[in-house]
């Protein structure tokens, strides 16, 4: 059999929850801060990157993450981080990944939406032909930027409708961003057909899951880590199999969880919770999805087996069609059995 991280590095997996902007690789973050040079705060050096990504709290991330946002000026910018997004995602046996994409970001900082929409779109076929990965899109909310933001980023999704959304979602921080002001949105979006996925019960209580459940429609939660808190939540997660997106080393590094021991994903699994392993914002945190899974079989005690069992997960709880979810699956077992015989 073989060791742990080499497993870990050839498994099929499925990303559900990782940022668009804040995938960029230092590489490609250094690059366009040269481009802007002098037009922006962020380092044009990747060796500095790192203490520039060193978060106080999520208050700071999202400033920082915004300074990141800003060096995307041109649709040829926008083309260049998705289709190295899918590299680096390729590279770590990722079969498929739901993108969460912030589009309102972009169309407020000058970027036409359809041109917009055009280069994540041309990017995700390229990319797909390029290294065998399937993208999809999660439209979301920037919370912080208020009902103005709901209301172009739904316009955006509906009028537009790229080939690869679908998905509408809820970002930003959760403080002071009350979820039901959303649920006009959510609605329309849903009656379109896409798929409600929010962020909730990360910097706030059980009661931001509730709100998102009960309000917004999720069916599934972008970290959900404040279930633990509510075993009524937590039972009715488990009885609907409403999966949490949970990222472990996100939630350190933007304070919501002290320390990596503290984190709750093992009560999350105990509690029978349809559970899901991924990365977020992976260079910002200094991860990677492969990092992640080593982390969790960490936290849980578990080997091959396990890991496996959290790669069907997200396979399970992803939007794909049948015949795909059957396909990646088989992927995952064909793994196991080649590695553990």
């Amino acid at each position: 059999m073989t060791d742990l991280p080499t497993f870990i590095a050839g498994l099929p997996k499925v990303e559900l929850h990782v940022h668009h902007v804040g995938s960029a690789s230092p590489r490609i973050v250094a690059e366009l801060a040269a481009r802007h040079e002098g037009r922006s705060p962020v380092p044009a050096d990747p060796e500095l990157l790192a203490d520039y990504f060193a978060f106080r709290d999520f208050a700071h991330f999202i400033e920082v993450y915004l300074s990141v946002v800003d060096l995307i000026r041109d649709p040829e910018d926008v083309w260049i981080l998705t289709h190295e997004v899918a590299r680096e995602l390729a590279r770590q046996q990722v079969r498929y990944a739901e993108l969460t994409v912030t589009p309102y970001s972009h169309v407020h900082r000058g970027i036409p939406a359809p041109a917009f929409c055009e280069a994540i779109e041309d990017a995700r076929k390229r990319a797909e032909a390029d290294f065998g990965i399937e993208l999809r899109w999660c439209f979301d909310i920037p919370g912080e930027a208020g009902l103005p933001a709901a209301e172009q980023t739904l316009r955006i999704a509906l009028e537009q409708r790229p080939d690869g959304l679908i998905s509408f979602g809820l970002g930003g921080p959760e403080i002071g961003v009350p979820r039901p002001q959303f649920k006009p949105y959510f609605d329309q979006a849903r009656a379109a057909g896409l798929r409600s996925v929010p962020h909730a019960g990360e910097t706030t209580g059980p009661e931001t899951v509730w709100d998102a459940l009960r309000e917004l429609g999720a069916e599934r939660i972008g970290h959900g880590i404040s279930a633990v808190l509510d075993p009524q939540l937590l039972a009715d997660l488990a009885e609907r199999q409403i999966a949490l997106e949970v990222c472990p080393t996100s939630n350190v590094r933007t304070r919501a969880v002290a320390t990596i021991e503290e984190h709750p994903l093992p009560q999350l699994v105990e509690a029978g919770l349809l559970v899901t392993v991924n990365s977020d914002d992976p260079p910002m945190f200094g991860t990677t999805l492969n990092d992640e899974y080593a982390m969790a079989a960490r936290l849980l005690g578990i080997g091959p087996e396990g890991l496996a069992g959290l790669a069907r997960n997200a396979v399970t709880a992803s939007f794909l069609e049948p015949g795909e979810k059957s396909r990646i699956s088989a992927e995952i077992d064909a793994h196991l059995a080649a590695e553990t015989r």
